[in-house]
């Protein structure tokens, strides 16, 4: 095959995705989007589309180039196409790149019959971030949950790829949307860190959670009451905010377990790993959480539910139901105090492995 000279020019040049992330705050989709761009997809430049706010502020901060307008579900799917549509037409990208269910379907709406610089169809590829399999906690009532699952059978089927965080979320994907033969598996990236010098007297434990009624914390409370009552010097660390925290504070008064659980809100998640000895996490969901990839990453024990992508994170002995107290207290204390009982650090996915499968996927919707 020989090259023209535009052609070669254009193959010289990194070609262009636009991703459209639905989401200012920071969180789980916004430390993926974080750790891609700074790391970087070779071979490609990234422009993020965004509604403004702190992830936004991240990504100029990272000196990542970064787009705000209504994008988010708060501004409406025909306001999100729109600015999508108008994005594309300026950018013409060779990919646009949605992420979260809400972005997929404005997404394929605003690209239809636009072309990208170099002329071709402008190839889309979707992140799918979280799908829940618990039907009652994340999805609406069953007549628009049976709506939006016939939109996004219809927008799979022009679709050149999906990308999902865990096998989990891949099968969620083939369950509710009834399309499983283009989704890529691509595992959320995380760096190994030093592991820290911990204390050698008590038993401290974590929980780095939205406090939601789906993350079920309550029940950790009345696990660590029986921890407690075995272990007197250890403590309990209920990080974050949410709806829960008012009943939380009065379920720990009602145990007698006030001075020894402690509710900071928002603090820095690798500080809190560092001073910790586990992490644990009772949710009813989860598609491929970051609390659970980066205790891992840090050395602290985990204690978690069976569910979604959790048991491709941990080993079985660090997954409870949550119901059963007793079982869940257990395990905290042989993961807070036993090292060898730990989860493996080996065999995760890193930043840099996570932007070479994107890469890869790029390369194989546009060749």
């Amino acid at each position: 095959m020989v090259l023209t000279g535009a052609d070669a020019a254009e193959r010289a040049l990194p070609r262009l995705v636009l991703w459209c992330v639905p989401v200012a705050d920071l969180g789980g989709v916004a430390r993926h989007v974080l750790d891609a761009l700074r790391h970087g997809i070779t071979g490609w430049r990234i422009v993020v589309l965004c509604p403004e706010g702190a992830l936004a502020e991240q990504l100029r901060a990272q000196g990542a180039p970064v787009l705000t307008g209504p994008v988010s579900p708060t501004d409406g799917a025909a306001a999100a196409t729109r600015a999508i549509r108008r994005t594309l037409k300026r950018l013409r990208p060779d990919v646009l790149h949605t992420h979260l269910a809400f972005a997929d379907l404005a997404g394929i709406a605003a690209v239809t019959g636009l072309r990208s610089g170099a002329g071709r169809r402008i190839r889309v590829v979707s992140t799918e971030h979280g799908i829940s399999g618990v039907r009652g906690y994340y999805q609406a009532d069953a007549l628009r949950a049976q709506v939006k699952a016939a939109a996004h059978r219809t927008r799979l089927l022009r679709t050149d790829r999906v990308i999902a965080v865990s096998a989990s979320t891949a099968q969620q994907v083939a369950a509710q949307w009834g399309s499983g033969r283009k989704v890529t598996v691509i595992r959320n990236g995380v760096d190994d860190v030093d592991p820290a010098q911990r204390p050698t007297t008590g038993l401290r434990v974590l929980s780095l959670s939205r406090l939601a009624p789906e993350k079920r914390i309550d029940q950790l409370v009345r696990a660590f009451a029986l921890v407690a009552a075995e272990h007197p010097a250890a403590s309990l660390t209920i990080a974050g905010t949410g709806p829960e925290g008012h009943s939380l504070r009065r379920l720990v008064a009602s145990l007698d377990l006030t001075g020894r659980v402690d509710f900071p809100g928002h603090i820095d998640a690798g500080s809190a790993l560092r001073g910790h000895d586990v992490v644990v996490q009772l949710s009813v969901w989860e598609n491929l959480s970051y609390t659970l990839l980066d205790a891992v990453a840090h050395r602290v024990g985990v204690v978690a539910t069976d569910v979604g992508g959790n048991c491709e994170i941990v080993p079985q002995q660090c997954l409870v139901p949550a119901e059963d107290l007793p079982a869940v207290a257990r395990a905290i204390t042989a993961q807070g105090t036993e090292v060898a009982a730990r989860p493996p650090a080996s065999g995760r996915m890193d930043v840099a492995g996570m932007c070479s499968a994107i890469a890869n996927a790029y390369g194989e919707v546009t060749a």
